[in-house]
């Protein structure tokens, strides 16, 4: 049985994330990605188990749309074209997902 996000739960995150840049848009883009790192690493870290690998990438990709779209709305003029936008996540990366909770692994860990 393979693990992945609900779908409902996936929808929630997004339209979270929709909102926030609606609301932050106005204040400067390294700024907006300084904020936004910790809420993609949250959203990492509770949805990283096995098997959830696509769902982690297709909400970063949906994350990277959004940023698109509201740092484009910023001004009258399109501030981004996708290969800027491209070279500005080169300077700026936005964290890349990973699986934190492997369940198959069989070795028990002991906190101390």
């Amino acid at each position: 049985m393979k693990r992945k996000t609900s779908s409902k739960k996936y929808r929630a995150s997004i339209l979270r994330c929709k909102e926030w840049l609606k609301k932050h848009r106005n204040m400067p883009a390294p700024y907006i990605w300084w904020l936004i790192r910790p809420k993609l690493w949250g959203n990492y870290r509770y949805y990283g188990i096995t098997d959830n690998a696509p769902m982690l990438y297709k909400f970063l990709y949906e994350v990277e749309k959004l940023l698109f779209k509201w740092l484009n709305r910023r001004s009258q003029r399109k501030s981004f074209d996708w290969e800027k936008f491209r070279l500005f996540l080169k300077k700026f990366p936005l964290p890349t997902p990973r699986i934190f909770v492997n369940i198959y692994d069989v070795r028990v860990r002991i906190f101390a």
